[in-house]
């Protein structure tokens, strides 16, 4: 029984490609040692993608800061790319700085699920894949085809990945960076008993906030 397009697993490395894009042939790898947000969209020349560019080159500056690399990706030529980033320089006044895979025999959309069905069997849906510099998948976030991404939860999102692997704590719900963050939960009695004493803002033993 067909069970749709195959997912990549968090936790596990990104799938490798090699890829044409409007800046000349990419490797995933290529990048190890930053982060890469990997996004799709449906089409070029559309309206709702037009306004997600703009999200992304407008947040661009940001995400290099981070040490982050932004590829983007559809079912389109490189040549339709090339027109469209230019047609979005000369109607809308703004310039896209990172490069966007020709994907026209659907090598990456597949290997990374893009394209779903239940959508459409011709474009990508709007996904968003966050990888660590060592390679590993950390997030995936879909969207339909119907609806823009929100560009300061992919920001929230990143930071708090960089927070959590520089400091070794978890993030609550709608953590902002200078928020508090939790403290893993104990792992054993006498760390549940020590930790209630060490200064940390504590709700009860396995619920504990501190400020970086």
């Amino acid at each position: 029984m067909d069970r749709g397009p195959r997912l990549p697993v968090l936790g596990e490395k990104a799938p490798d490609f090699q890829a044409v894009t409007t800046h000349g042939p990419l490797k995933l790898s290529d990048f190890e040692g930053s982060w890469v947000i990997l996004f799709s969209h449906p089409a070029d020349f559309t309206p709702v993608c037009t306004t997600e560019f703009m999200g992304f080159a407008e947040i661009y500056d940001e995400l290099k800061s981070l040490n982050t690399q932004l590829i983007g990706l559809s079912i389109d030529s490189v040549h339709s790319h090339l027109a469209w980033v230019r047609n979005i320089k000369e109607k809308m006044g703004v310039e896209i700085p990172f490069p966007v895979i020709a994907d026209l025999d659907m090598k990456v959309a597949n290997l990374y699920g893009m394209v779903q069905p239940g959508q459409s069997t011709t474009s990508t849906v709007r996904t968003v894949f966050f990888i660590d510099p060592v390679g590993i998948l950390r997030a995936m976030l879909y969207y339909p085809l119907s609806n823009g991404r929100n560009m300061q939860e992919i920001l929230r999102m990143l930071r708090a990945f960089q927070a959590s692997d520089e400091h070794g704590i978890a993030t609550p719900a709608n953590w902002q960076p200078g928020d508090k963050v939790i403290v893993p939960p104990p792992v054993n009695q006498k760390d549940m008993e020590k930790r209630l004493s060490e200064g940390y803002e504590c709700k009860d033993f396995y619920l504990c906030f501190k400020k970086l």
